[in-house]
């Protein structure tokens, strides 16, 4: 009985879901995460009776076919690239982005990984890095006797040197921003990396090109909203639930006609 099958892909698909909204709860409090939501597709359709069949010799056609549907798959899980909101920190090397601009971090290997997370610490040589140590690109390093850091919206990093009077520029932050967002690959670490469909970096300072801005001792939430996600947990358990009944109802049907012979 196909019912059996097609009811499998509907619990299949529900219990991927679910680990979609399970992921999305645990990482609430992950700074500069953005949740996934499950989208599906319908399956392959049996044509028992095409529309627009003829059924007489005088050429009248079914006005609607028969067919019946395979089931429901998973098809991907897209990263919804909202803005989250910004908290107060008050550590002068938190920052935040107001737009859609990606941090750049160096990764040990060469590539080049992107992130929302703007919680930056400095090494043993001062040079700014994130909290797995990783340094950002391009690469800015903060001198020992360096007091009053200050990162400018459009990521001009200055700072007083010694006893000077006057700050000093160190550097400038960039960010990437990309034409497909959802493309991005995650590898964990709050960190993405770039793919054929997120499209190439465009690399440009902040305030420019619809990067947006950076906000100094702040940092970006996930934009996880716990209603949201209990009310689609809520809905996937349902729907969970309504699949099996039609497996136990298939398995009777079944039953009462072996039970015939």
């Amino acid at each position: 009985m196909k019912a059996l099958y097609i009811a499998s892909t509907g619990m299949g698909a529900q219990e991927r879901n679910v680990e979609v909204i399970s992921n999305n709860i645990a990482n609430m409090r992950t700074t500069g995460y953005k949740r996934q939501r499950a989208e599906f597709q319908d399956l392959l359709y049996q044509q028992i009776t095409r529309a627009g069949s003829q059924t007489s010799a005088e050429g009248t056609m079914v006005p609607a076919g028969l067919e019946i549907g395979s089931g429901v798959r998973t098809v991907s899980t897209p990263r919804v690239m909202s803005q989250g909101s910004v908290n107060m920190t008050e550590r002068e090397l938190d920052v935040a982005i107001r737009g859609e601009g990606f941090f750049m971090i160096q990764l040990p290997d060469g590539r080049t990984a992107y992130t929302r997370d703007g919680s930056f610490e400095r090494d043993a040589e001062g040079t700014l890095v994130n909290s797995s140590g990783y340094m950002l690109d391009p690469g800015i390093t903060i001198p020992g006797d360096a007091r009053g850091v200050s990162i400018a919206p459009d990521g001009t990093v200055e700072a007083y040197i010694g006893t000077d009077a006057a700050p000093t520029q160190l550097g400038q932050l960039q960010l990437a921003r990309f034409v497909n967002k959802s493309g991005l690959e995650s590898m964990g670490d709050n960190l993405f990396l770039e793919t054929a469909a997120s499209g190439p970096a465009q690399i440009s300072v902040p305030n420019t090109d619809g990067t947006g801005d950076l906000l100094q001792h702040y940092l970006e939430m996930a934009n996880v909203n716990s209603v949201t996600e209990i009310a689609d947990l809520i809905a996937a358990q349902r729907a969970y639930e309504m699949n099996a009944r039609v497996i136990s109802g298939a398995d009777e049907m079944m039953r009462a006609t072996s039970q015939l012979s």
